[in-house]
């Protein structure tokens, strides 16, 4: 079996690609570095069944890939996903959501390929409804400066749903929720890797607004078994599934809980909150329950440990 995967250097995808060719398939990763790191496939890149195309899945692609068969699953992982980055790359975000998912959806379909889009828990946008169903359709300024990530990614699902409806493309979606983990970048700017990165910088942790915002924090082994299960079920086909943990925490418990694990007393600095920074977010995974017989595994507490230590080897080597 072969997966082709996109944003292979990324946070996510470099573990996808860890995975699969831990459970014995033939992997290749495309990606065009422009967030990703190769030093996230350090590990997969002496591997005997991984094979890597630097390239921007937005453009015409190599003749080596889109003349290639023998492609069973595509997963499209690849986008700027913070706000800092797409923020910093907001066209090239748009396009690779757009664009590049429509040239995904055309492979796949020329591959008789599976097919699985990486959208997000952003197409909530500041959610009227709570937790987070997979029905609501969200409440998101399609204008604002978030909007570049959020309606690209609005955009991304319409176009591989018009894909399995139109083409019979074999697609479905998944929704991520808060993920974090080994191999996140310190400049991430995303709380998780602000908050370690503070704190074993001996920093105040940066809370914005009141710090009473919530979030849910899937680690991030526990949403790959989610994406492996929903690509491999025939029952996702045409659906849409939230990936995330349940489990909300206000920012503030967040930081006390990443000061008592990093064993640092909790400093604070406040500063004003974002524009459509949402103020609560939660997953209902009662479908991912229900289709794959999924849900989160790994506490809190255990994988901010995992995190914590990955980002202190690092800043040691």
């Amino acid at each position: 079996m072969r997966v082709l995967i996109t944003g292979a250097a990324g946070f996510i995808g470099s573990h996808l690609v860890d995975r699969y060719l831990n459970d014995g398939w033939n992997v290749v990763g495309m990606d065009n570095l422009l967030t990703g790191d190769m030093e996230n496939l350090i590990a997969a890149g002496g591997h005997p069944c991984f094979s890597f195309v630097h390239c921007d899945i937005s453009a015409p692609w190599p003749a080596s890939i889109s003349d290639s068969g023998g492609i069973d699953l595509v997963l499209h992982f690849a986008s700027p996903a913070s706000p800092v980055d797409y923020a910093r790359y907001p066209l090239e975000t748009m396009r690779v959501n757009s664009i590049g998912t429509q040239n995904c959806c055309e492979a796949a379909l020329t591959w008789g390929a599976q097919f699985l889009y990486a959208s997000t828990s952003e197409t909530y946008g500041e959610p009227l409804q709570h937790p987070q169903s997979e029905s609501y359709w969200g409440n998101v300024n399609p204008i604002g400066p978030r909007s570049c990530y959020d309606e690209a990614k609005r955009f991304g699902e319409a176009l591989v749903m018009a894909y399995w409806r139109s083409n019979g493309l074999p697609g479905r979606i998944i929704r991520i929720f808060n993920t974090y983990g080994p191999r996140m970048r310190r400049s991430d700017g995303r709380v998780v890797p602000n908050f370690i990165a503070q704190a074993l910088g001996g920093a105040a942790l940066t809370i914005f607004g009141d710090g009473r915002q919530t979030r849910s924090f899937c680690y991030v082994d526990d949403l790959v078994e989610g994406i492996v299960r929903c690509a491999d079920s025939s029952a996702t086909t045409g659906v849409i599934v939230n990936l995330g943990n349940p489990k909300e925490r206000t920012i503030l418990d967040f930081a006390h809980t990443v000061s008592d694990i990093a064993a640092v007393p909790l400093r604070v600095e406040a500063r004003p909150m974002p524009q459509d920074d949402p103020s609560r977010r939660c997953p209902d995974i009662s479908r991912a329950k229900e289709l794959l017989g999924w849900e989160p595994r790994v506490s809190l507490e255990d994988g901010l440990r995992r995190t914590i230590d990955s980002f202190a080897k690092a800043g040691n080597e």
